[in-house]
């Protein structure tokens, strides 16, 4: 164990030879090789230390082939999510989770809540609400309303993640139960957070929005309840995931505030409120992966790089 830890402090050391070979390696196309390695040093542990995980999610992006598996750990900090920390009960642990997705599903299908044609993402939102004791009564059982809207924007997201449907549930229903338990308080000052940011990296935009009436219209509902589901692909959407997954909802207000100033010079040609809101809430996608880079790197500029503690 204690050799584990001294390889990861020399791997994720801060010092000069280290950023050498990073830059060397993200020049010939390997990006992180040095992370992937630490990771791999992280996930050998048992039990897992949950905190340094958590740590590497906010510093890293998690390398695709652990993303899910390391989702499942952290999002059962609050001991009713997905996997614990030890594992050599993960086996068992998941063989549990499939039971009770599978008897979920048969509740559902008995009681005639679904058919064999209703969306997955619903049958997730009505395993959900089965669960959390708030299933709608038979006769007054209507399609999704606009209070489900947040829940199955997450779902149809994590579906392009995720692809085993039972893992994709748990993981929907665990990342919405922390998110809300976690940040629900924080969601409605998030805009005054933007606001601040904004007017240090560009008050001239800032006070476009103001004077054309934009700023309080902005999608906030996509950007910050969603977690930018339905506005970024997924495979810009993850990396913002990693983050929010880790601990961090201040992250969705540094992307907000990256989306504002990446499209600047169209922002500063319009001056509708309705053409504003309409252009933000349909962004184009070629550009999200800069978006969320430049959005990382300003969030580290204003609340520091989490240091790795081990």
């Amino acid at each position: 164990m204690q050799a584990y830890n001294n390889n990861v402090k020399e791997v994720m050391a801060e010092d000069p030879q280290r950023n050498f070979r990073s830059a060397y390696y993200e020049k010939v196309g390997f990006r992180g090789v040095e992370e992937k390695k630490s990771l791999e040093i992280l996930l050998k542990d048992n039990p897992l230390d949950v905190e340094k995980l958590c740590t590497f999610s906010q510093r890293f992006p998690l390398p695709s082939m652990y993303r899910v598996h390391v989702w499942k750990v952290l999002l059962d900090r609050t001991g009713l999510g997905i996997l614990p920390p030890h594992s050599d009960s993960h086996a068992l642990v998941a063989g549990y989770r499939r039971e009770q997705y599978e008897d979920l599903l048969e509740a559902l299908q008995v009681m005639r809540f679904i058919h064999g044609a209703t969306p997955q993402v619903e049958v997730y939102l009505r395993m959900f609400q089965l669960e959390a004791q708030e299933l709608p009564r038979r006769s007054e059982l209507l399609s999704p309303g606009d209070e489900d809207e947040d829940f199955l924007a997450i779902g149809k997201a994590m579906e392009e993640i995720v692809e085993d449907c039972v893992d994709c549930y748990w993981l929907i229903k665990c990342f919405v139960n922390q998110f809300n338990n976690k940040f629900g308080d924080s969601i409605p000052h998030m805009p005054k957070s933007l606001e601040y940011y904004l007017g240090l990296e560009d008050a001239r935009l800032l006070a476009h929005l103001k004077s054309c009436n934009a700023l309080s219209k902005l999608p906030y509902s996509l950007w910050f309840r969603r977690c930018f589901a339905g506005c970024f692909p997924e495979s810009s959407l993850q990396r913002v995931w990693d983050k929010v997954i880790s601990g961090s909802c201040k992250i969705l207000v540094f992307v907000a505030v990256e989306v504002l100033l990446s499209y600047k010079i169209m922002l500063m040609g319009m001056s509708k409120p309705e053409a504003i809101v309409q252009f933000l809430s349909n962004i184009p996608q070629e550009n999200t992966d800069a978006i969320v880079t430049k959005a990382i790197d300003l969030w580290h500029k204003y609340c520091g790089t989490p240091m790795h503690s081990v």
